[in-house]
């Protein structure tokens, strides 16, 4: 597997940087890697980077992009935060990322059973925690398909605010970075969500609006 040079990464569209993701996330759920010399690509990418995609997703230990989507060494940028939540200096990266870097592609990845959003779904409160879960009660209020058991031990709704959660990322992305939304409406950027199974490996791209509003 080649590393992406400027020439690659030229020539790459959005839709194209999806399905290389989409492909390489197959190759993951089939325990196929791709061939790569991951020392090769150190020294290819010494003197500079040319990542395809830029992926937000969870601190979760189980959420690495780079394996999700069996990449190496500078095809993607890799934002973590517990929650895959948003905020300014997040923002400012995706913005360097797109404008700057090139990326082709945005990816909000969330996933299933996520302790950040089982512990606002439960109105944890502790510490600097705090304020990064109330990042994460629109999308509980958000949820309407659920009428009982709206805590984190209901698999179901997690998953639900899980979902929504993305979805209300990417509007705050659009409408918190004209840079961004001016790249989208020029279809030089693509920006979708997902969610990434914690049970069998596979990411789920959305399409459309959630179906539990």
């Amino acid at each position: 597997m080649r590393t992406h040079s400027k020439e690659t990464l030229s020539h790459l569209t959005p839709d194209l940087a999806l399905a290389i993701l989409k492909e390489g996330n197959d190759r993951f759920v089939k325990n196929l890697k791709a061939n790569r010399n991951l020392l090769q690509q150190v020294n290819e990418t010494s003197n500079g980077q040319f990542p395809f995609a830029t992926i937000l997703s969870c601190i979760d230990s189980r959420t690495s992009a780079e394996l999700i989507f069996d990449q190496g060494l500078g095809d993607i940028f890799s934002i973590r935060i517990a929650g895959n939540i948003l905020n300014e200096d997040i923002l400012g990266s995706m913005e360097f990322a797109t404008k700057i870097m090139g990326t082709k592609i945005i990816v909000v990845l969330g996933h299933t059973k996520c302790g950040a959003i089982e512990g606002a779904c439960n109105h944890i409160e502790m510490g600097n925690l705090t304020a990064l879960l109330n990042k994460i009660k629109p999308a509980i209020e958000q949820e309407k398909a659920t009428t009982e058991n709206r805590t984190g031990t209901n698999e179901a709704f997690v998953k639900n605010v899980a979902a929504l959660n993305v979805f209300l990322t990417i509007d705050r992305i659009k409408a918190e970075s004209p840079i961004i939304a001016a790249l989208e409406q020029e279809s030089a950027i693509k920006i979708i969500g997902g969610l990434y199974d914690v049970d069998n490996g596979s990411v789920s791209f959305f399409a459309g609006e959630p179906l539990s509003t």
